[in-house]
């Protein structure tokens, strides 16, 4: 088991800071955590009018559309019932997708309240059962497992915090280049 200084990794470890020293907002570092956590997810935006992150996901090819279709129904109706299991009721769920030249975007909206850490795991499952090779992954390093579960919990206490407090201003982060870039918009 990996130890940091001799004892268990925490979510204090893994603090997010600019180069300033300066600690980023949980707004800003559930973005980050979130593309660090899922290397599936290409680009996260947050709309504080509706209350809803957009994840966007991309197929290094054209997918048929019925192919999308089915997935975007199959998913659709995971999350429903998932979201009914944990007796959870939902604003929005929203997939959709577009073709471009060599590669499909695919983008899934859902509403903050009601969305969680375990759910997001769910979707990215779903996303690599459907799509296995094809779901463009940022190649960023292996992760240890342990890293892993902190950066669950540190996305999952950022949602709760960010549920009660939503931010005003529109966020985007992207991968580029192995870095993660946020932006206010």
């Amino acid at each position: 088991m990996f130890s940091f200084f001799g004892r268990k990794r925490t979510v204090d470890d893994l603090a997010l800071r600019y180069k300033s020293g300066e600690e980023v907002s949980n707004s800003v570092g559930l973005l980050i955590s979130i593309l660090i956590r899922y290397p599936e997810v290409g680009a996260i935006n947050f709309d504080p009018d509706k209350g809803v992150l957009k994840f966007t996901f991309i197929l290094s090819q054209n997918e048929q559309e019925n192919v999308l279709k089915s997935f975007s129904e199959r998913l659709y109706e995971a999350l429903q019932t998932y979201l009914l299991l944990e007796g959870k009721e939902f604003d929005v769920i929203w997939v959709g997708y577009a073709e471009y030249s060599n590669i499909t975007v695919l983008e899934i909206h859902r509403d903050l309240q009601s969305l969680s850490q375990e759910e997001m795991s769910l979707i990215v499952n779903l996303l690599h059962e459907e799509f296995h090779e094809d779901l463009l992954v940022d190649d960023n390093g292996p992760l240890l497992e342990e890293d892993l579960l902190v950066h669950e919990e540190l996305i999952q206490d950022m949602l709760d915090d960010f549920k009660s407090a939503f931010p005003k201003k529109r966020l985007m982060a992207i991968r580029e280049e192995g870095r993660v870039l946020v932006f206010n918009k």
